[in-house]
């Protein structure tokens, strides 16, 4: 069960596809995903975050990806959402529910675990489409050129972008690593799901070392084929291809910022 919830991670992958979201520009897509995180900070009502999911859902629905892939994706939240809605309907004050003993469910408390739990899992599910619908070297030109300002300040932009898109892009490829050690582990006869704390926290170095010795040995080999393809950071560096937003890139990113812009104000 856990090696599945660990392989359905879907941030950082990038799915193929024919589609109007995939052929939008990347830069616009992630102009789009930072007023989508802005809105979901921002909004307070119950019918901002519907005017959102809706956005989410006719998004993901051009783009043409599966909804079942989407809702797999968010399997390994499910803890954090528990644990933090158990504790803000607990050890929120407000009008009393339920109690047994010291134990208190507020009203408050439901409805603030609501609005954590469901602005975790649009905003996750928002930044998901970004990822799946870009490639990895559109990905590490938009994150460049947001942050192509800071270059007259020395920031190293094109270094920042190639570090943080190759991080995005490792996320699911660690996880497929974990889900084969977890099952390894457990062909072995490991067991993670029983004892006490200290137990399963000593249970989980047969994880942790492998883990590590994997993603060394990883970023190893990535960094000796950069080196190999003559890589030498943004110095000189030129593209054989400019990307230039069209009339319906334009469109898409007036439309989503005029609608993230008026949910955040008005919802």
């Amino acid at each position: 069960m856990a090696a599945d919830m660990f392989r359905d991670v879907s941030i950082g992958r990038y799915i193929p596809a024919e589609s109007p979201v995939h052929r939008l520009d990347a830069r616009v897509k992630l102009l789009a995903g930072f007023a989508l995180a802005v809105a979901l900070f921002a909004v307070r009502t119950w019918a901002g975050f519907g005017v959102i999911a809706l956005y989410i859902a006719a998004a993901a629905r051009a783009a043409r990806l599966p909804a079942g892939y989407l809702v797999r994706g968010l399997r390994p939240l499910a803890v954090l959402l528990l644990v933090t809605s158990a504790l803000h309907a607990l050890l929120t004050d407000g009008t009393v529910l339920w109690s047994f003993g010291p134990l208190r469910v507020t009203r408050e408390g439901l409805e603030a675990a609501g609005f954590f739990s469901l602005r975790l899992v649009l905003l996750l599910t928002g930044l998901s489409l970004v990822t799946l619908t870009t490639s990895p070297l559109a990905m590490t030109d938009a994150v460049a050129w947001l942050l192509a300002p800071g270059a007259r300040l020395g920031l190293p932009a094109h270094e920042i972008a190639m570090m943080m898109t190759i991080a995005l892009r490792f996320v699911p490829t660690l996880m497929e690593e974990l889900d084969r050690i977890i099952k390894a582990q457990l062909a072995r006869g490991a067991v993670f799901d029983r004892g006490g704390p200290a137990a399963r926290v000593r249970a989980l170095l047969p994880l942790l070392v492998p883990m590590f010795i994997s993603a060394f040995r990883r970023a190893e080999e990535l960094g000796v084929a950069m080196e190999a393809r003559c890589y030498r950071g943004g110095y000189g560096r030129t593209r054989w291809r400019e990307a230039r937003p069209g009339p319906a890139d334009w469109a898409a990113l007036a439309v989503s910022g005029l609608l993230m812009a008026f949910v955040a104000w008005r919802m």
